[in-house]
């Protein structure tokens, strides 16, 4: 074996340990799966879907539960689309798989302007069908291949946009009270995911319908969490891990939290002011200056006075 070969399984194993054990983690915090669930594993044909369908059947082999997959594609009739790869990989693989075509492709083009984005649309097409095709085949989950990026992105898209802290839920049961939605990529970041699609070299199909179209709200925020990761290591993470640590009684919803019968007390109150301690937060930040001039240390009093939108 070579020395560059050595090397890429070295780090390909990485890789897949670190997404395993994250898999693993969120598939345990969330009691996505248990013993004798059928997952139905949508495959979209994009790296996210294929990571998750790799790491769910190399799960399947050690877990201490019993659980068997489909993977499911729903061929949308796009022109151009590649109708055998998806097939000949999950034959070579030997996973139970299911083709669903329904021409959603032709519907979204006539029902959206053109020039405007069509993913609401699709988006609710596809949901449908696969909610039917879960129910045809006895699913017990629906297993979807959004990371912990994409829930992020959703989060700031609802704030921004409208007007909601509302972000992505790994774990979801669907509007009719039918179906169970897990998204056992839920803490797993981008990055690895790209790593590990190009390491296992899967037959990536392109979204021609959605995922080429410009400027959309969508990419105007990945570009932003991209920036602030590349110049600020840790933000991401932070903010993920804000999702899960929510003080209602320091937010503004009166449905969450009952301010109006908010009263004084003779004892300690456990939601008191500690809202307007000092964050918990490292010694030092280093700011990066893309212009090229020398980085700054600085410290964390001084990072409240720095806005970088």
């Amino acid at each position: 074996m070579s020395t560059d070969h050595r090397s890429t399984s070295v780090n390909q194993n990485k890789l897949q340990k670190r997404i395993r054990r994250n898999v693993g983690r969120a598939i345990s915090d969330f009691d996505m799966i248990e013993d004798g669930d059928r997952i139905m594993c949508c495959l979209s044909g994009g790296k996210d879907s294929f990571v998750m369908l790799d790491i769910l059947m190399n799960l399947q082999k050690y877990a201490p539960v019993t659980f068997d997959i489909v993977a499911v594609n729903l061929d949308q009739k796009q022109p151009g689309f590649p109708e055998d790869i998806l097939p000949t990989y999950l034959e070579q693989l030997g996973v139970e798989y299911c083709i669903v075509e329904e021409d959603t492709y032709s519907i979204v083009k006539e029902k959206v302007a053109e020039g405007k984005t069509t993913c609401a649309l699709c988006s609710r097409l596809r949901r449908g069908i696969l909610y039917r095709t879960a129910t045809e085949l006895g699913a017990t989950k629906i297993a979807l291949g959004h990371h912990r990026d994409d829930i992020l992105e959703t989060l700031m898209l609802n704030m921004f946009y409208g007007g909601k802290m509302k972000g992505m839920p790994p774990k979801l049961v669907s509007d009719d009270g039918q179906q169970m939605v897990i998204r056992p990529l839920a803490y797993c970041c981008e990055k690895d995911i790209i790593r590990y699609a190009a390491l296992k070299q899967f037959p990536i199909i392109p979204c021609n319908l959605c995922g080429s179209q410009e400027n959309l709200q969508r990419q105007a925020i990945k570009q932003m969490l991209g920036e602030w990761d590349s110049r600020f290591p840790g933000r991401i993470e932070s903010m993920f891990t804000a999702m899960q640590n929510i003080v209602p009684s320091h937010m503004a919803d009166i449905n969450l939290f009952d301010f109006k019968n908010l009263a004084t007390q003779s004892t300690p109150f456990a939601d008191g002011d500690t809202a307007f301690d000092e964050p918990e937060q490292p010694g030092q930040f280093v700011v990066s200056h893309p212009e090229g001039k020398n980085d700054k240390v600085i410290s964390p009093s001084q990072v409240v006075n720095i806005v970088n939108l």
